[in-house]
């Protein structure tokens, strides 16, 4: 719920404490400044001698260093407090991420995530902030200076307390009458943006072969121009707001002034006196316009937080597994041991001829649809096997992949080596069943690092060797070795290039399982055709059992069986001839 999300973004009340205290301090100091300052100058124009005005003067220097003093220790104490437990809701907002992801992110555009995890997250540390310590500094300023000026005039005290219930109640209202709706559209608006900037620069290249640049630049022009109008109508808001409180202020200092006028006349309440209760109104109010700028921050934070867990739920949607993240310095636990190597977190599979993963009456629906993607599937995928998955676009063969992968929940039965996939957890099937994408990610760094992610305590040897059965050594040696950048998302090396990099990642790691989904997208037919002949063939001396989903025609030597799905279901498995 949002309003877990929002309390794990306000600090504990120990740590607000200070900041909260030293607010007070410094909003009592400055409305203490402004009496300080009236009393003198009106009592200064009487004339008297000048030791009668040495206690206000001093008031007036004191006050003006502690409201400096005081504002410094509350900006100080305040924004450390916010700050540290801004560490805490991205932490948790990228537990939640580990979680649920692949599976569960499917219906949130990658800039949209982006803007998210950025604008939203840091709009949080407007709760503590910009929220919750206004209306506590507000209320306890206001108590005390309707106290402060009821020991001078008490019908003065009464025309303040209602000049403030009345900005209280008026001004929260209209702060939130006007930003119902505009704070969440401006959130939207500013994710819809940075999608659309995110699309333009990562494919600039294709916008530019097709001629269609101009008119992603004119969809981002029209975004920017829908965010900036938001942006205005959010500022009017405020400016309103401002002026109805600065309005309310000028009533309370006039019927302030009238209600206390007679008493000066009847000598009941001295012109200096009557100087500070008319104008500390003035400073009362000036803390008090916070409080609907601070009903403005809370419908900010609210959309924030509403697009956050929208986005990244606490709860995983229906049909997404959940993959447990350890807290702090706990250890990773698999199977109730700590993770040593990927090596012990494997499942055991029995010997070449032994079933590795079995499939019975299983289905699967990816999340936010009613129909299943994978419908009553029987699958039996021996240790050895080199396995063709064939079938249409959108037959549910991606969705197999993401089944074996644990991505994706499944009704029926899974069984990884003898072993129901539902029960133990899924980073033990991931370590035995691995999976390599249409499109692998390679991280801006060199080829070493690339390598070393998938185990990092290879050696320079081991990675050469691995680059050899992927026939990548040569190409390697010619850019100048593992020292090689690849560039951002690996611009820098051809489709056919990733996908052995990413095979060879697949081997460094050894999973006695490999599901490959769809390894040739996007490469011309021959680079395709000897890229699969490649990876079958480095399978086959391995030993490694292999799923592949594959659109390119494979030769029937290089596998063992063909088998064909067609929406959701397996209507054909035959053994290659």
């Amino acid at each position: 719920m949002t309003t877990s999300l929002l309390r794990t973004a306000q600090p504990t009340a120990r740590r607000s404490l200070s900041g909260i205290v030293f607010g007070v301090l410094s909003a009592l100091s400055a409305i203490a400044l402004l009496a300080a300052s009236a009393h003198l100058i009106t009592h200064a124009a009487e004339q008297p001698p000048i030791l009668f005005l040495t206690l206000s003067m001093v008031g007036v220097r004191a006050f003006a260093l502690a409201r400096a003093f005081f504002r410094y220790l509350e900006r100080l104490a305040s924004h450390d407090a916010a700050f540290r437990q801004l560490a805490v809701v991205r932490t948790e907002l990228y537990r939640r991420l580990v979680r649920i992801a692949p599976a569960g992110l499917g219906g949130t555009d990658r800039g949209d995530l982006l803007s998210r995890m950025v604008s939203d997250v840091d709009a949080l540390q407007d709760l503590p902030l910009r929220v919750v310590q206004p209306l506590i500094v507000s209320g306890v300023a206001s108590a005390v200076s309707v106290a402060g000026v009821a020991f001078f005039s008490p019908r003065a005290a009464l025309v303040l307390a209602a000049g403030l219930a009345v900005a209280f109640v008026v001004g929260c209202a209209a702060a939130d009458a006007l930003a119902r709706r505009s704070e969440r559209a401006l959130a939207d608006r500013r994710g819809a943006l940075s999608g659309a900037v995110l699309d333009t620069v990562q494919n600039l290249d294709v916008l530019t072969a097709f001629d269609a640049l101009d008119g992603q630049l004119d969809r981002v022009a029209r975004l920017d121009d829908d965010l900036r109008r938001a942006a205005r109508r959010r500022a009017t808001s405020t400016g309103v707001v401002a002026a109805l409180m600065s309005l309310l202020s000028g009533a309370t200092v006039f019927a302030t002034i009238v209600v206390a006028a007679p008493t000066v006349a009847g000598g009941d309440l001295s012109g200096p006196s009557f100087a500070l209760v008319a104008l500390v109104p003035l400073a009362v109010f000036e803390i008090v316009g916070s409080v609907p700028t601070a009903v403005l921050a809370w419908r900010r934070v609210r959309a924030s937080g509403e697009r956050l867990e929208s986005a990244v739920p606490a709860v995983a949607p229906a049909g997404v597994v959940v993959d447990e993240v350890p807290r702090g310095d706990e250890p990773a636990a698999v199977g109730g041991a700590d993770v040593v190597d990927a090596a012990s977190a494997r499942l055991p599979l029995p010997p070449a001829g032994g079933t590795a993963l079995r499939l019975a009456a299983l289905s699967a629906a990816w999340p936010g649809s009613t129909s299943p993607a994978l419908d009553t599937v029987d699958l039996d995928l021996r240790v050895g096997e080199r396995v063709v998955v064939e079938g249409p676009s959108g037959a549910g063969k991606s969705t197999l992949a993401a089944v074996l992968a644990r991505f994706l929940d499944h009704r029926g039965r899974y069984e990884v080596g003898g072993v129901d996939a539902s029960t133990v957890p899924a980073d033990r099937v991931r370590a035995t069943v691995g999976l390599i994408e249409q499109a692998p990610y390679l991280f801006d760094e060199s080829v070493r690092q690339n390598l070393l992610f998938a185990r990092d305590s290879a050696t320079d040897d081991d990675l050469w060797a691995v680059l050899d059965r992927v026939d990548l050594a040569d190409w390697v040696r010619a850019r100048g070795g593992l020292d090689a950048r690849l560039g951002e998302r690996g611009a820098l090396v051809s489709g056919g290039q990733a996908q052995r990099i990413s095979l060879a990642r697949a081997l460094l790691h050894g999973f006695p399982v490999l599901v490959l989904d769809e390894p040739t997208a996007g490469l011309d037919a021959d680079l395709a055709e000897r890229l699969v002949a490649d990876v079958l063939a480095t399978a086959q001396q391995e030993g490694t059992t292999v799923l592949l989903i594959s659109h390119v025609p494979v030769d029937d030597a290089l596998v063992t069986r063909r088998v064909r799905v067609e929406a959701g279901r397996i209507v054909d498995a035959t053994r290659a001839s």
